[in-house]
């Protein structure tokens, strides 16, 4: 072989010796799936991936380099969870982040194997989604946003603010998993502080309707909505019914009902929970298994108040709890 020749062969071998190392090196970039209830097209919504992507870059990845997000919008739909599952699954992602639990339990049906991070799931070991929170077992592990005397807490804030209230609506999506235990909380809580519940299913836009009807002609005197996600994506209609009925709400989940028009909102931190998502998924990607991580309970919770709203309600906050608050909108 003369010497030509045999630069040739020996430059078109290292040449496909480092196409072959920058393959390998894409190959390596970890796939995260992102299951969302929600719309892309929400900012509150987007706010949330965007909390997520930004605990991603302190954790030291960069998008698109060291890491790649995908994320799925169910669009407030339950049915579309197993198709996006699906999805992700024959992505072959690294590991899913699955928002709620009707989410999760999606998505645990899809894949046995792809490590699972719930986030913002009511009752994860009553729904059967882990054995139990300080050994999740199988392949799913996470945050919980269930504390023992949210709701408890959640009716207290109501009597404050609406010292003669004898009669309270809770608003629930009867799907959801959490659902049960939620609602004897409530009553529970209500039996204690002497008031009557009125518990209300909806599961779409007619029923919510249907729902507020009820209320009036039952004459509730204020609104518990349950924290479930399709009313997240719903929280616009549910203010403007609960601002027509003059019904003073308090939502056990997010800051975005109060945010929308609400009058209160008292839950966990869900931009903190969308930032603890990121530390699951960086030590999964770092070898820890899912099963090794116990599930996170909120310890940190946060009160939501629009003044606003109650003004157009004709309610005076008292100075206690507004003291209380960690946000006024005013």
């Amino acid at each position: 072989m003369d010497r030509r020749a045999f630069i040739g062969v020996v430059g078109g071998s290292l040449l496909a010796l480092r196409l072959a190392a920058e393959g390998q090196q894409r190959a390596r970039v970890p796939r995260v799936g992102y299951l969302n209830p929600g719309s892309a097209s929400d900012p509150l919504r987007q706010r949330r991936l965007d909390a997520f992507h930004q605990a991603l870059r302190e954790l030291g990845y960069v998008e698109g380099q060291s890491i790649a997000i995908e994320p799925r919008w169910a669009e407030g739909k339950y049915d579309r969870y197993p198709a996006l599952a699906a999805d992700l699954v024959r992505l072959k992602v690294d590991v899913i982040v699955a928002q709620s639990g009707e989410a999760t339990k999606a998505t645990k049906q899809a894949t046995r194997t792809i490590p699972i991070v719930m986030s913002m799931v009511m009752d994860p070991v009553g729904s059967g989604i882990v054995a139990s929170l300080a050994h999740p077992e199988e392949n799913v592990t996470g945050t919980s946003v269930m504390a023992p005397d949210l709701v408890g807490k959640q009716l207290e804030l109501i009597r404050e603010v609406v010292p003669k209230v004898s009669r309270v609506a809770l608003l629930r999506h009867p799907t959801n998993p959490a659902s049960a235990t939620y609602t004897r909380g409530a009553e529970a809580a209500a039996r204690t502080l002497g008031v009557r519940l009125q518990t209300l299913d909806a599961r779409n836009t007619q029923e919510i309707d249907s729902a507020f009807a009820a209320m009036a002609r039952e004459r509730a005197g204020a609104l518990l909505i349950f924290p479930d996600s399709y009313f997240g994506t719903q929280r616009r209609q549910i203010a403007e019914l609960a601002a027509k009925t003059r019904l003073p709400t308090i939502h056990g989940g997010t800051s975005e009902f109060a945010e929308t028009g609400g009058l209160m909102n008292y839950g966990p931190n869900i931009l903190e929970l969308e930032r603890r998502a990121a530390f699951y998924v960086d030590r999964i990607l770092k070898g820890a298994k899912p099963m090794e991580l116990p599930v996170e309970q909120p310890s940190k919770f946060q009160l939501v108040i629009n003044l606003k709203t109650a003004k157009a309600l004709g309610l005076t906050i008292p100075q206690s709890v507004l003291l209380r608050a960690d946000q006024v909108i005013e």
